[in-house]
């Protein structure tokens, strides 16, 4: 095991000797039962104040890594692993992906889920925290111009990148969804459904975080086939009107179509139609079933844990699709 100290990098000593034991486990050098060190001997060999190597070992410690035993020293506790997960929101479909991430992980791997809410703030507090106490790091960026500064301080073998492809760079391990030309694909897959509607309606509210790259490819599509269209920005002027099909991109507008569907008496799917962004559990059961385009997030869960599992690069883009049900 190497406890070599980088005197000219401004990581913290005690910092050094915590990655340094993580790297030893996540290389198999270090396994469940191994010894340590003593401290007087790494403040011997490596020229560091006792306060140093008693910081690192009690941090180990108290992370589950090492275990004290008295008159004989420290030893790797077990073989037990800890992931950082950290996403935007947990909303529904983030669920599907975190259960099917946390379900293909074996038992010795524990997973820490934080959430950045997009807070730039939040994301390097919640990033820089966990520098070198985790085995690995899965990351659901998003934009902003400070997030590459911060994800360049992880080595690319132990970073994964989910989700949204922002900021990535080509070294970069990565589990990504196509917003842009995958979701136009799929689009012309909606058309069919769309004749017996007079326009077609993208609801694309100021307080989402969806790429905006999707708003250019609806324009597009419209423009292309030569069907009327409206982009509703200001969730207070969205009305239900006859004769017109949805595509939202929230859920909460889900609701309010529903509302106003029942209190103007249409019927989705004959009179309105409606087309939903991301697929949940739920969906398939609200009123008839309702119409989805999504990626598929248990996939990417199982690849994300893919990646835990196994000593390979990853990068892949999960693909985008179409479910048709009676909304549209």
């Amino acid at each position: 095991m190497d406890l070599s100290i980088d005197l000219n990098i401004e990581l913290p000593k005690y910092q050094q000797l915590v990655n340094a034991v993580n790297d030893a486990l996540a290389n198999n050098t270090l396994s469940s039962g191994d010894a340590l060190p003593s401290v007087n001997n790494v403040c011997k060999d490596y020229h560091l104040s006792r306060d140093t190597v008693f910081k690192a070992y009690s941090i180990l410690k108290d992370n589950g890594v090492i275990e004290s035993v008295p008159n004989k020293g420290y030893f790797i506790a077990n073989d037990t692993r800890k992931v950082l997960l950290v996403l935007d929101t947990f909303k529904a479909y983030k669920e599907v992906l975190y259960h099917a991430f946390v379900k293909n992980l074996p038992k010795k791997v524990i997973v820490d889920v934080q959430f950045h809410h997009y807070n730039i703030n939040n994301f390097k507090t919640i990033l820089n925290n966990g520098k070198g106490k985790y085995y690995k790091y899965v990351v659901m960026s998003f934009n902003h111009k400070e997030v590459p500064s911060v994800l360049s301080d992880f080595d690319n073998d132990k970073l994964l990148l989910i989700d949204w492809n922002i900021h990535a760079k080509k070294s970069n391990n990565y589990v990504f969804q196509d917003f842009g030309n995958a979701f136009a694909e799929v689009l012309k897959e909606v058309l069919p459904a769309l004749q017996k509607y007079k326009r077609f309606v993208l609801v694309y509210p100021t307080f989402t975080y969806h790429p905006v790259e999707a708003v250019t490819h609806f324009k597009q599509f419209c423009k292309a086939k030569r069907i009327t269209y409206k982009i509703v920005t200001d969730i207070n002027e969205f009305e239900v009107k006859k004769h017109d099909a949805y595509l939202s991109v929230s859920d909460r507008v889900l609701g309010m179509f529903l509302e106003q569907c029942r209190n103007k008496n249409l019927e989705p799917g004959t009179d309105v139609g409606f087309l939903s962004y991301n697929e949940t559990p739920m969906k398939p059961f609200i009123y008839k079933g309702i119409s989805v385009i999504s990626t598929d997030f248990k996939a990417m869960g199982n690849l994300a844990a893919s990646f835990i599992n196994q000593e390979q690069s990853i990068q892949k883009f999960i693909p985008t699709k179409l479910i048709l049900r009676d909304s549209l």
